[in-house]
């Protein structure tokens, strides 16, 4: 179920078309290793795996938060896509949902956190910009299977991102990798749970953005 859409990199000057493609081969060799081994996983050995030389990484990122930020950003360009495209849907709204969070449990958001919480900043436009658009874009797929009334209105963004979150672990680096294949499994039994009606009233008050952030 995932997406197939690319980030479009934000280098200073435009690039040619045969280092856009190892900028690209770099950012996806990337993700799948810090997603594996963890954010400190050594450059060459990225480099190693994306097939090209040590100096072309530094080239394209100066320094190990470049790529991690990047990183971030691709896997969150890739959950927008994600939403942008449930958003067309035309079909059943709350199959529009379960396909966006099915499409963003394969992002392997959980692994995002050990990086985020890295030294790079958390503020950088890139970021920001579309951390903004992703919550927007869901809020609006949920809005639109709550005006349907297939989904509950007890529930907010954070509710369901963190579960999205919490079933696409475990963490990068673990030895456990095979729980994965229960994740989809698992997510459609959490979305069973958000249809409406509702069987019980959930504790607390829906989660939002901000919610997440000061968590």
């Amino acid at each position: 179920m995932q997406t197939t859409a690319t980030r479009v990199p934000r280098p200073a000057t435009r690039l040619r078309a045969d280092a856009l493609r190892n900028r690209e081969r770099i950012v996806t060799a990337a993700r799948e290793m810090f997603t594996e081994l963890g954010p400190d996983v050594p450059l060459d050995e990225i480099a190693r795996r994306a097939g090209v030389g040590n100096a072309t990484v530094y080239r394209h990122f100066p320094d190990r938060d470049a790529l991690v930020r990047e990183v971030v950003c691709s896997v969150m360009d890739r959950t927008v896509a994600a939403a942008e495209k449930a958003l067309t849907e035309t079909g059943d709204a709350f199959e529009a949902l379960e396909h966006f969070a099915h499409a963003s449990v394969d992002e392997r958001i959980s692994a995002l956190c050990p990086m985020v919480e890295s030294t790079f900043d958390k503020n950088h436009p890139d970021l920001e910009e579309t951390r903004v658009r992703c919550e927007g874009l869901v809020v609006a797929i949920m809005d639109r299977a709550k005006a349907a009334g297939q989904l509950r209105p007890d529930v907010g963004f954070g509710d369901l991102m963190v579960a999205v979150a919490q079933l696409s672990r475990p963490p990068a680096g673990t030895v456990c990798l095979d729980v994965d294949r229960f994740a989809h499994r698992h997510l459609q039994l959490f979305l069973d749970g958000l249809r409406a009606p509702a069987r019980s009233v959930l504790p607390g008050t829906a989660l939002t953005m901000e919610d997440l952030r000061q968590a």
